[in-house]
């Protein structure tokens, strides 16, 4: 495994002119080099961090058959364009791009490379080669919800997010539909930061939403910095991406885990043997991409086991938080009673349930 910064690749990239070209049929066949692009750092102990566990997957279970690379700290702007050509360049067969903002230079940087391999997370654009890949988050957001719809003594329960993009609106969604199917009262309060990794913004922002009478906060960013706050507090919360609970271990009630190794594990055996072709993947809790961390021993048995079934319902197609009726904030009947949103629907998702609410 090797790390590149960004201020190195490109030193990197010159050196490659004078090399032997790593796409050379001799190299492949002794191994593939694969890269990763990472929007934040790999100890962010969240959305990176399970990343590259997934990439360190990769590595354990494929040895010498592969060589990994990856880029952390990358943003989601046209800088990332030449990043991602340089991992191209410097001979990487599949690159993961793992941040929804990274879709159109992805789409970009593969039209120039139709022999490599690219994945992109949580983006819909694809290409011959380029595929998509997601994990339904909102799955355990059902979880989070159904806990906190339980346990809030406020009703008035906290969400604090990144960007208003379809992953996170939907997220939002399924946290207050779960909370509201146990107190029907229940509102969330809702702060978009327009950054993915800012502890500081972040803080401040779980500061807003207690503020603000919320005693339960979830979050869709990634560092473990709001329940470090919550954990002041005497207040709870859970954790994004990973077990977050050595940050705050009263707080931390529990996380939505990203277990990405298996699924980097199976594209990069396709490559290796290859049959990768460009396909749309979205997994939850029945693929095991979706798992939920244990339970802080506060939660009562009663919340536990109703957690449980979400889970168990997720799993056996019995239950779906997106089941009708579903009015928007202004109280229009989105989803008519008994009908299911399709996945094609929740994807681009871009309104809001009745009960969430506005904070900043």
């Amino acid at each position: 495994m090797a790390k590149l910064s960004r201020r190195n690749f490109i030193q990197a990239a010159g050196a490659s002119a004078t090399l032997p070209l790593l796409s050379s049929p001799a190299f492949a066949a002794d191994k593939v080099k694969i890269g990763f692009i990472f929007l934040g750092p790999i100890g962010d102990y969240g959305w990176t961090w399970a990343h590259n566990k997934g990439r360190l997957a990769v590595e354990d279970a494929l040895g010498d058959q592969v060589e990994t690379v990856y880029v952390e700290n990358v943003n989601e702007d046209a800088s990332a364009i030449p990043v991602i050509r340089d991992l191209a360049q410097q001979g990487c067969k599949l690159i993961f791009t793992t941040s929804y903002g990274y879709m159109d230079q992805t789409i970009q940087v593969a039209s120039e490379f139709p022999d490599v391999k690219f994945e992109h997370c949580t983006g819909f654009k694809r290409a011959d080669n380029v595929a998509t890949y997601n994990s339904k988050f909102h799955e355990g957001r059902a979880v989070l919800g159904t806990i906190s719809g339980m346990m809030s003594k406020t009703g008035t329960l906290g969400y604090l997010g990144s960007y208003k993009v379809p992953e996170v609106v939907l997220g939002v969604n399924s946290f207050c539909l779960a909370a509201q199917k146990q107190n029907p009262d229940a509102k969330v309060k809702l702060v978009l930061i327009d950054s993915w990794f800012d502890p500081p913004k972040e803080a401040a922002a779980t500061e807003t939403l207690i503020n603000l009478g919320c005693d339960i906060v979830t979050t869709h960013t990634d560092s473990p910095g709001p329940l470090q706050i919550l954990e002041q507090k005497g207040l709870y919360g859970f954790g994004q991406g990973a077990d977050m609970s050595q940050f705050a271990p009263h707080a931390h009630l529990t996380a939505i885990e990203d277990i990405w190794g298996p699924y980097y594990i199976e594209r990069a055996k396709a490559v290796l043997d290859g049959t990768w072709t460009s396909t749309d993947t979205w997994d939850g809790f029945k693929e095991g991409t979706v798992v939920i961390s244990p339970y802080n021993p506060v939660i009562p048995d009663n919340v536990k086991a109703a957690a449980d079934g979400i889970q168990a319902g997720y799993k056996d197609g019995s239950y779906n938080v997106f089941t009708g009726p579903i009015y928007d904030q202004d109280g229009t009947l989105r989803v008519k009673d008994g009908e299911v949103m399709s996945d094609a629907d929740l994807a681009v998702i871009d309104w809001f349930v009745k009960g969430v609410e506005s904070a900043a």
